[in-house]
């Protein structure tokens, strides 16, 4: 037997797979034996990453070049121009010029996106969503390039191309396509216990948005910010949606996707045509080294979050997005986000996951852009101070594919007297102005190792379900029971649960019993489990982002001939006072007579816009218009899975038929239209019970 064991027993002290008679040796692409595949090389457990790591730089190398020209993760994408607005300085934590001056406008472009998708896929899948900002700084650009979730489901990024290999589509037949309910992912997952935080995230409501506007939005490293006296304070950047958090529930998902797979892109271009600006609050949680070496687990961790309870997040900005792209082919797909893109102010922590981002992003750049140019695309190029005079970099670099600008004089290297002689002699480096890395400092063997304090992997995914509410606790577990039942391979659903028997025990039987399997023994920790105190900061449902409120949501208003025009100009009134926009839904479009004799065109036909598509719904028919309408089954299922997907239902009396039909049931949420506007502001998650079976 030929064995093969990490420096370090691996990943936070667990032992990893050796190779055997069934496992042939891992080598590099030259033949190279690799001896840890779980740890790039670092400068001692919590250094930084060394970039002699051939075994990563190969690995990465090959996994960013492995789609022509589109991208290999977050393909499927959506974004919008707009303005952050500084709203409390941090001069005095940062020389970030954007964060320098309260009321100071920085440009932005913000691209939203689907994981696991490719490009043509659906806007809706149970899938991380990626929040890219691209600030124009006067200083030049800065990438803060995060995820609607604060963690990852690894630790290094070493394992970053087996994690999306497994997640993506099997590699012999083609499918899924933008799923995780398959066997290659969940394999993977039940063997890297790692992932179990990330995987609660992923399991719970927040991989269901409901727009792009409903998300929060995480830088989720730990970084840097670095004032004028050279001192650094850790960072952890949050979005907080001044709409409000928001999902779906999963049937109204799997609905949405085959009613609109556009849907988030389409409501991103319909808000701003109207008017109802997407916005965020920028959030920092700061904090120092004493605080970080104080808590129970490591701040360079990506698979860890400091709890909002025993950090606040401070607000200090805001991001208004008010315009839509002019092309998208030009704008949003040609857009080039990269990590290691700051401004000086702002720098890096030894977060081995951020540490190999720094290298990868810019790599994945030039192989999908195709050169070294891509800074000179208009949407990638900068927009500072350098720019108002014309030239927004001013270097020496020249040449390369696609090369775009017109560079003067025969001075290409620096530096050069040529200025001397009356010759452009380019520009020259400034001490001073001039972007300067914190100078941390560093010690330790060149290992390939990940600390101890990386090694408990389950203390905050357990955090995280027992702070959901009981409905998003319902949620998580339903998930597992669906995702786990498409693995074909029983082995893989046993080891999942024993990894959720560490996680939480109610949490696991609730799957067994979703499965009809046994609980097996729960699978053995690298670290004791801690029991963390509850974060409700987490939650959506009844949680502090959830907002009861029609502002910037549409209702569905389904109408037909003889619709009481009283009524329908009083609703609409109503609705539009209250921030919201009414949408009237008919069987015909083009013309729909009303009870006073006048007649509208309809926004949308009953049969090509389903109540999943608005945020609640009324029912205003005149009583001939009901009789007709409980025998077509469209309107019926408007009506019924507006009730299934916990929506407020409004209606006139001569509705009440249709309601009856589609098994409408009385609650705080079904109201007259008197009352309906109101109740239309929030869902009712207490009707879910009596409206379908949860794990």
């Amino acid at each position: 037997m030929t064995e093969l064991t990490s420096l370090n027993a691996g990943n936070g002290g667990e032992t990893h797979q050796t190779a055997d008679d069934d496992h042939p040796v891992l080598t590099t692409n030259h033949g190279t034996p690799v001896s840890d595949n779980q740890n790039q090389l670092k400068a001692g457990p919590r250094g930084p990453v060394l970039l002699e790591d051939e075994v990563y730089r190969e690995k990465i190398n090959h996994f960013d070049h492995e789609r022509i020209p589109e991208r290999i993760v977050h393909a499927r994408g959506s974004a919008a121009h707009g303005y952050f607005e500084c709203t409390e300085s941090l001069a005095d934590i940062t020389v970030a010029d954007l964060f320098q001056r309260k009321g100071q406008r920085t440009e932005v472009f913000t691209r939203f996106s689907t994981v696991a998708g490719g490009a043509g896929s659906i806007d809706t899948p149970r899938d991380v969503r990626g929040f890219a900002v691209k600030f124009y700084t006067r200083e030049g650009n800065w990438d803060l390039v995060g995820n609607n979730i604060p963690v990852f489901f690894i630790q290094d990024a070493i394992k970053f191309p087996d994690l999306i290999h497994a997640a993506k589509m099997e590699a012999d037949r083609g499918y899924p396509q933008a799923a995780t309910a398959h066997d290659t992912f969940w394999d993977f997952i039940s063997l890297m216990p790692e992932s179990t935080h990330m995987i609660m995230w992923a399991m719970s409501d927040r991989t269901l948005p409901r727009t792009f506007a409903n998300m929060e939005g995480f830088g989720v490293h730990t970084f840097r910010f670095i004032n004028k006296e050279g001192k650094s304070t850790f960072v952890k950047f949050h979005w907080k949606p001044k709409a409000g958090l928001a999902s779906t529930i999963w049937d109204e998902t799997v609905k949405i996707a085959g009613a609109d797979p556009d849907f988030q892109r389409r409501d991103l271009f319909d808000r701003i045509g109207r008017g109802d600006y997407p916005t965020w609050e920028l959030g920092v949680q700061l904090f120092d080294e004493a605080f970080a070496n104080s808590q129970p687990y490591d701040v360079l961790d990506a698979t860890k979050i400091i709890p909002e309870e025993v950090l606040p997040v401070k607000i200090v900005g805001r991001m208004v997005l008010d315009r839509y792209p002019d092309n998208y082919f030009a704008e949003t797909e040609q857009a080039a986000f990269v990590p290691s893109h700051v401004v000086p102010g702002i720098g890096f922590s030894n977060d081995p996951l951020l540490q190999g981002r720094l290298f990868s992003y810019t790599d994945t750049q030039l192989s999908r852009l195709g050169s070294v140019n891509f800074h000179q695309l208009p949407i990638n190029s900068a927009k500072g101070r350098a720019a108002a005079a014309g030239c927004p970099f001013m270097n020496q670099q020249r040449d390369g594919h696609m090369q775009m600008a017109v560079p003067k004089g025969r001075a290409n290297y620096e530096p050069n007297s040529l200025a001397k002689a009356g010759e452009p002699g380019g520009a020259r480096e400034d001490a001073t102005k001039g972007y300067v890395t914190f100078p941390s400092e560093e010690e330790g063997q060149k290992l390939r190792i990940r600390p101890e304090s990386f090694a408990d992997h389950y203390s905050q995914a357990r955090l995280f379900f027992r702070s959901m509410d009981p409905a998003e606790q319902a949620h998580i577990a339903s998930a597992l029971v669906f995702e786990l039942s498409k693995v074909s391979l029983e082995h893989i659903r046993v080891a999942m649960l024993a990894n959720l028997r560490n996680v939480d025990e109610d949490l696991a039987t609730r799957v067994a019993d979703g499965l009809a399997l046994d609980l097996p023994p729960a699978s053995p920790t690298a670290a004791p489990v801690q029991e963390m105190a509850p974060s409700p900061a987490l939650r959506i449902i009844r949680g502090p982002l959830e907002r009861h409120t029609l502002e910037g949501r549409t209702v569905g208003i389904l109408i037909a001939d003889g619709t009481d025009a009283a009524e329908l100009k009083s609703l609409k009134k109503a609705i539009k006072a209250a921030g919201g926009h009414a949408m009237t839904i008919a069987p015909k479009v083009g013309k729909v007579p009303l009870s006073d004799g006048s007649a509208i065109a309809a926004d949308a036909q009953l049969f090509g816009q389903p109540s999943v598509t608005v945020d609640a719904c009324a029912v205003v028919l005149s009583e001939k218009a009901a009789g007709k309408l409980v025998k077509e089954a469209a309107a019926v299922q408007w009506v019924m899975d507006a009730f299934g997907h916990l929506k407020a239902i409004g209606f006139n009396a001569a509705a009440k038929p249709l309601l009856d039909k589609a098994g409408v049931e009385a609650d705080e949420g079904v109201t007259d239209l008197g009352d309906f506007v109101e109740a239309a502001k929030k869902r009712y998650w207490d009707r879910e019970p009596n409206v379908r079976t949860l794990a």
